[in-house]
């Protein structure tokens, strides 16, 4: 099963930006689909963002026209872009692989983003 190491989470103003990195531990260009999820304080995990192998992306409502995800299956990695960051962006941020063949979820460890004035 592949190993997801996330990273470039911290404290940010609103308003601000960050950029999260996921490293896999294998080549993730046909059978993941890959996606970042986030889980705040007292709230179920729910989807952010997910990209493909061929390069479909779906965005939940809440961050469409803020957040960017992007792949690079020749590097192994998965980012997300967070612009106009809010207060309610505040969680830990998963990373996520789904083998497609196997049906099986990775997941890494989570990076905290705290969104806060």
């Amino acid at each position: 099963q592949v190993q997801l190491v996330e990273s470039g989470g911290g404290l940010v103003q609103p308003g601000g930006s960050l950029r999260l990195s996921c490293a896999a531990s294998e080549s993730i260009s046909t059978l993941y689909v890959m996606g970042w999820y986030r889980q705040a304080p007292g709230k179920e995990r729910e989807l952010v963002a997910r990209i493909s192998s061929g390069g479909h992306i779906i965005y939940a409502d809440s961050v469409k026209g803020r957040f960017t995800i992007t792949r690079d299956n020749a590097e192994q990695t998965v980012h997300l872009q967070m612009g106009s960051l809010k207060p309610e962006d505040t969680a830990v941020y998963y990373c996520n692989a789904y083998n497609t063949f196997s049906r099986l979820d990775s997941w890494g460890k989570g990076t905290l983003v705290t969104v806060s004035s």
